[in-house]
C-alpha cells in the first residue's frame, strides 16, 4: 500500500527534484568534452539516476514510471505512480539548445495531480506547488509543433484560422511556452509516451490551460500501454476553435 503524503509536500518535492536534475544535467554538458549522440546518452543516464534513486529514497513506497527505465508493470496495481522524463528533449540537449526539459509528475488514480517541469538552460521551474497565472494572449496565433515532424492536423488548423506553426523541441519545453504565453497552442500528433506529456500536463492543467486528446478525451496515466499518440494544450478561450477545425 502507499504511505500517505499531502500533496503539497508531493508538489514541492517535484519541483525540487526537478530543479536539481536540470543543475546537474546543466553541469554534467559544461564539463564533458563529448558531443553528439553520446552526449545525450550521458545527460539520460545522468537525469535518471538522479530522479530513480531520490524517489526511491524519498517516496519508497511509490511506484515509479520512467523512459530510461524498464517497466514494472506492478505499478498497474499502485495508486500514486510517479512519471518522470529525466531529459525531455535529448536532441536539443545534445545540440547545445534551450528548449529541452526535465519532467517529475505525480499520477494518482490515473490522475496528472503533481508536476513540475525545469527549464534548465533558463533557470526556470513551472510547477503545481505555485501555479504561474495565465499571461495575456500573444499577438496572431502561433501553435507549437515538433520540429522534425510536424503533424498535418496542426498544418490545417493553422491554415483554417489564419495561425503560424513554429518549430520546438521538448514537449516540455513547448507546453511551458504556451503556459509563459509565447504561444496559444500546442498540437501533437504521430506518438509519444506518457513520460512525454504528464508533468506538462499536470503544469498546463493547475494553470486553467485546456488539455486533452485531439478527440477531446482526457489524459489519463498509469495504463498498460504507455503509448499516447496525441495532445493538445491550448489556451481556454480557444479550444472549440481549434477543436473544431482538427475533428
Amino acid at each position: 500500500m502507499s504511505q500517505a503524503f499531502d500533496l503539497g509536500d508531493d508538489a514541492r518535492l517535484a519541483s525540487d527534484l526537478a530543479r536539481q536534475a536540470g543543475v546537474l544535467l546543466l553541469k554534467a554538458r559544461e564539463l564533458t568534452s563529448i558531443t553528439g549522440k553520446p552526449l545525450g546518452a550521458l545527460g539520460d543516464a545522468v537525469g535518471q539516476q538522479f530522479l530513480s534513486h531520490s524517489l526511491q529514497s524519498l517516496r519508497p513506497h511509490d511506484a515509479v514510471l520512467s523512459e530510461e527505465a524498464t517497466d514494472d508493470i506492478a505499478r498497474l496495481e499502485r495508486s500514486r505512480v510517479w512519471i518522470i522524463d529525466p531529459l525531455d528533449g535529448t536532441r536539443e540537449y545534445s545540440e547545445g539548445r534551450e528548449d529541452w526539459a526535465v519532467h517529475v509528475a505525480l499520477c494518482v488514480d490515473g490522475e496528472p495531480v503533481v508536476g513540475a517541469v525545469a527549464l534548465p538552460a533558463l533557470d526556470l521551474v513551472l510547477d503545481t506547488s505555485t501555479p504561474p497565472e495565465m499571461p495575456a494572449s500573444p499577438d496572431g496565433l502561433k501553435i507549437l509543433v515538433s520540429r522534425s515532424r510536424p503533424p498535418e492536423v496542426a498544418s490545417r488548423a493553422a491554415e483554417l484560422l489564419g495561425g503560424e506553426l513554429v518549430g520546438m523541441g521538448s514537449a516540455g519545453a513547448k507546453t511551458m511556452a504556451v503556459v509563459r504565453g509565447e504561444a496559444h497552442a500546442y498540437v501533437h500528433a504521430g506518438g509519444q509516451y506518457e513520460w512525454d506529456s504528464a508533468a506538462p500536463v499536470a503544469v498546463a492543467l493547475a494553470a486553467g490551460f485546456h488539455v486533452s486528446r485531439l478527440d477531446g478525451a482526457p489524459m489519463v496515466y498509469n495504463q498498460k500501454d504507455v503509448y499516447m499518440p496525441d495532445l493538445i494544450v491550448c489556451r481556454p478561450e480557444l479550444k472549440d476553435r481549434l477543436m473544431s477545425v482538427m475533428n
